[in-house]
């Protein structure tokens, strides 16, 4: 298989993952798509993830063209059309789509939205003031690609704002490659999917789904990138990256100004003390330690 067709293989099990999986839903026990549905969503979000608003600054975007590349189930969307943005929402998943409309109209919010290819937009040069994606690019096959697309699609002057996985972070070198690389050999048991809900309130049929993998090839679960793919964003899903400061930046080589800031400690994960730790703490470590890599960059 050439390498075109592979990466168009891999954008389609990415493509499947997500629509069987909408971004977020998990952390809903609701009927998804209900009124209580998105409301669970939007307030686990924002007590989760509670530098959200302070980075984007939602009301900044009153009166401009705002795109979003991978809009999950609209929660941030939501928030810039209530703040008066001019909102257009992309996702590569007609499920997404879907789901995001149902939101917009529940609020009675307008917004343009469509099934699209980050790395491929359907948008003529310079029509936005900011392009925002959070979590989405470092799950495309050329997440380099999208970026230049986010560029093109941006007016002169206008606003990146893209959320990378963070390699260096705590996330990724203690939770993910070493308490986790540890925790999956107890799948080997019969009992170890029960055991390890138990322990980490990780779910139960995505335990099993890993356990599933571990026994038919333990050596192919393991590889760093393999164990990274199924670790980020729950079991089977086909890719997930992370970058350092250095390798992001690059990608975002043809800005004329651009930043890095890092934030989210994902502190759950911090066995014992992480649930306790004070917000001025978690913000502190965040910013050397944090998940999620925020580029903000003009062009």
């Amino acid at each position: 298989m050439n390498p075109n067709s592979m990466a168009e293989d891999l954008k389609t099990r990415v493509k499947d993952f997500w629509q069987a999986n909408p971004c977020g839903a998990k952390f809903a026990e609701e009927g998804i798509g209900s009124r209580e549905f998105f409301a669970h969503v939007e307030r686990h979000r924002y007590e989760t993830e509670w530098h959200i608003p302070e980075v984007v600054g939602f009301d900044r975007w009153r009166d401009k063209d705002v795109l979003e590349v991978g809009c999950g189930l609209g929660t941030d969307g939501v928030r810039f059309a209530r703040a008066g943005a001019r909102y257009t929402g992309i996702d590569l998943t007609e499920r997404s789509i879907e789901l995001v409309r149902r939101r917009f109209e529940y609020e009675g919010l307008a917004a343009e939205l469509r099934a699209a290819d980050a790395e491929a937009l359907p948008f003529a040069d310079s029509s936005f003031d900011l392009v925002y994606s959070h979590g989405v690019l470092h799950h495309t096959p050329d997440t380099e690609k999208a970026i230049n697309e986010v560029h093109r699609v941006l007016r002169p002057g206008g606003t990146a704002m893209v959320m990378l996985y963070h390699r260096r972070s705590y996330n990724y070198y203690v939770n993910i490659m070493t308490l986790r690389r540890l925790g999956v050999r107890l799948l080997r048991f019969d009992w170890g999917p029960r055991f390890v809900h138990k322990l980490t309130g990780e779910d139960e049929a995505r335990l099993s789904e890993l356990q599933r993998a571990y026994r038919r090839d333990p050596a192919a679960l393991l590889d760093r990138n393999e164990f990274l793919n199924q670790n980020t964003d729950g079991a089977g899903n086909p890719l997930a990256r992370a970058y350092s400061r250095r390798e992001a930046l690059e990608m975002f080589s043809r800005f004329n100004a651009t930043r890095a800031e890092v934030h989210f400690l994902n502190k759950r994960w911090i066995p014992l003390i992480g649930n306790l730790m004070p917000r001025a703490v978690e913000r502190r470590l965040a910013r050397v330690a944090g998940w999620h890599l925020w580029i903000i960059a003009r062009k």
